[in-house]
């Protein structure tokens, strides 16, 4: 069985936090510029895919020190699953429901699934 070097848990969730960051200043301007041509909604499913995509290998590199390999790769959006699930819900609340624009709704309703994230995400990862 191979042992993989991490850094400390608090330091993992401070890093986790700022690729959070980055991740999500990704997908949030993909989001604004999709929604120029395409519906809210699959604007939102497109930005959220291709920020998935680089997030992988950021928290790879950076949150979790660990080489990706396809078979990470290919598990790593069981880590959104739940975050896409609990967005894009809430994403169709604010707008939908709430009627409050579509605008910062993705940002809104993306706190809520952060927790979640982390945990299945260290699972696969390490």
């Amino acid at each position: 069985m191979r042992t993989v070097m991490t850094r400390p848990m608090p330091r993992q969730i401070a890093t986790f936090a700022l690729v959070g960051v980055v991740n999500t200043g990704t997908y949030y301007g993909l989001y604004l510029l999709l929604l120029m041509w395409l519906p809210y909604l699959l604007a939102h499913v497109l930005a959220f895919l291709l920020s998935m995509a680089g997030s992988f290998f950021l928290h790879a590199r950076f949150t979790y020190r660990t080489r990706p390999t396809w078979r990470k790769f290919l598990l790593f959006p069981l880590t959104n699953a739940a975050n896409f699930v609990i967005t894009t819900a809430g994403v169709y609340v604010i707008v939908d429901v709430l009627q409050a624009g579509s605008r910062f709704a993705p940002l809104l309703a993306s706190a809520a699934a952060i927790p979640v994230t982390f945990v299945v995400s260290r699972w696969i990862m390490v």
